[in-house]
């Protein structure tokens, strides 16, 4: 078993236990994927061989939902194709025996953000009443809060937490690049302190599940969500530091979502980085 925890997003393509032979091959520790195309909202059943070596890994993999999925829809066909949508990945979640599903909140469709909290609250009781018996959780991730996505306050998961009537369903993925385009200055450690307190106050600490590691190509407080290599854009090196060196996090798989080519080069040199920020 890998004790490592770093890793990056693998593409499925070809089966979802292809995403596991190239994690392998850049030497992840972790591992996030899609569970079906990311740009439909249905996928093709997976194959007995497929599920059988996929439970087979020997590293933690979760997944990240659909980006078609918005549980704060205001128009009422998208919005219950969003919720059977989300209900189909929870249930091959569990075929896989992954953990939890990364999703972003939703966006408002210009209702407000008090409404879109409320109707995704809404929508994820729905969720976890079709799927009770699952043992899957949903990581709500921090957004940069471009357009009218809810989720760039951390006070707008605490409401949706307050709200569900199932909280134990739900986790946290914090995306660095998204925490620092919506105004949370990681540079400094100060800015990381004032980051993690209000975390900890508001949700818990022990509720983060996950982190997406990405620098930012935009500045803070941009409201862009724009993702760039490590050290490369406007959070730099330090902010990862931060994270890496914050002992609240043993245990917690972090991946990369960088842009990257069909060899993985990237990949590979941002985890080197990575590790030795570490």
């Amino acid at each position: 078993m890998n004790s490592d925890l770093l890793g990056a997003h693998m593409s499925i393509a070809g089966g979802v236990d292809r995403s596991l032979e190239r994690g392998a091959s850049i030497g992840c520790g972790a591992i996030q994927i899609f569970l079906k195309n990311n740009m439909q909202w249905s996928g093709k059943p997976y194959s007995a061989g497929e599920v059988a070596r996929f439970r087979e890994r020997t590293v933690p993999v979760f997944a990240h939902s659909t980006y078609l999925i918005n549980l704060a829809a205001t128009n009422p066909v998208f919005l219950r194709r969003s919720i059977a949508s989300l209900v189909d990945e929870v249930k091959r979640a569990a075929q896989l025996g992954v953990p939890f599903i990364v999703m972003h909140p939703g966006s408002h469709m210009g209702a407000g953000e008090e409404a879109g909290l409320r109707r995704v609250a809404q929508s994820l009781d729905a969720v976890f009443a079709k799927t009770s018996k699952l043992p899957v959780q949903i990581a709500l991730e921090t957004t940069a809060g471009q357009g009218t996505n809810l989720g760039y306050r951390l006070e707008h998961l605490a409401e949706i937490f307050s709200s569900v009537k199932q909280p134990d369903r739900l986790a946290v993925c914090v995306d660095t690049c998204h925490v620092f385009a919506a105004g949370y200055d990681i540079r400094t450690a100060a800015g990381y302190r004032k980051l993690v307190r209000e975390l900890d106050r508001l949700i818990g600490c022990e509720r983060v599940a996950a982190f997406h590691l990405n620098d930012s190509k935009t500045p803070l407080g941009s409201r862009v969500d724009r993702h760039e290599h490590i050290g490369k854009g406007h959070i730099g090196l330090a902010g990862f530091q931060h994270v890496l060196r914050d002992r609240r996090w043993r245990g917690v798989p972090m991946v990369l979502e960088t842009p990257k080519s069909d060899d993985l080069h990237e990949d590979v040199e941002n985890l080197r980085i990575l590790r030795e920020l570490r």
